[in-house]
């Protein structure tokens, strides 16, 4: 049975849209012509979602603080031009929002599931992003093959540990290059497990910032998020990334 597609009116998207951004420190991006193109993107989700489960947010309102909002906290991390990895994608979160609302931006889309990266290419075709690249692959496999030292910034949401992630994700860097990875309130306490992974790799912890997303017009808590920047100092050794299993067996 299909899920029932909640009720979208595009006047009072953009009203909330520019609101939550505005509160979230994202006043640059709270503009009627950005939320025109996030109505857009929030429209094909929910149909979609509806046949396919990519997200458990369904609400515009969420949807705007949760995935739209919480993306974009990521983008001034994010040098002019810069070629971006999104490591575990799933249904397209911060790719998207990052290539509606930074066009300048070069973005790869990588997921081990192929449904979430058709979702992911189709709806970056629908909306005329031509600056979004979506493949299907483990991001053991690409860091290990010809993207390896690619990218200027990596970016990473709720994907795994993070010392786990380390490893999937700085193989993918050229030296200077930052990893992003993107946490919730157990960030710290993953950055603290992830301290010799770092190092292993050949990078270096650069900044952590903590904050929060509200919606004042929600009963809901404000949520504490973590963003980290991890650069890359050093060509990491050819070992690494190791293939899955032994990255979950025994992380770095």
């Amino acid at each position: 049975m299909n899920k029932t597609e909640p009720t979208l009116e595009c006047a009072d998207f953009t009203a909330a849209f520019v609101r939550i951004l505005t509160e979230n420190g994202l006043a640059e991006f709270a503009t009627e012509a950005l939320a025109d193109r996030f109505f857009a993107l929030t429209e094909r989700l929910l149909r979609v979602n509806a046949v396919m489960n990519l997200t458990a947010i369904t609400d515009p309102h969420e949807i705007i603080l949760k995935h739209y909002a919480d993306s974009l906290r990521a983008a001034k991390y994010l040098p002019h031009g810069a070629k971006v990895a999104d490591v575990g994608c799933g249904a397209g979160f911060p790719t998207l929002p990052l290539a509606v609302a930074r066009p300048d931006l070069a973005i790869t889309a990588i997921d081990s599931t192929d449904k979430r990266i058709v979702f992911v290419r189709e709806t970056a075709e629908l909306l005329g992003l031509d600056n979004v690249t979506a493949v299907t692959a483990r991001a053991e496999d690409v860091g290990a093959g010809e993207l390896r030292g690619k990218y200027d910034c990596v970016t990473a949401r709720a994907v795994a540990r993070l010392n786990m992630l380390c490893e999937f994700c700085i193989p993918l860097l050229r030296v200077g290059g930052v990893f992003l990875p993107m946490k919730a309130k157990s960030g710290a306490e993953e950055l603290a497990e992830a301290e010799n992974a770092i190092g292993t790799l050949r990078a270096k912890l650069r900044f952590c910032e903590e904050f929060t997303i509200f919606d004042t017009e929600s009963a809901e808590e404000p949520q504490t998020r973590m963003i980290a920047g991890i650069e890359k100092i050093g060509e990491t050794e050819k070992i690494y990334p190791r293939n899955f299993s032994q990255i979950k067996k025994k992380p770095l």
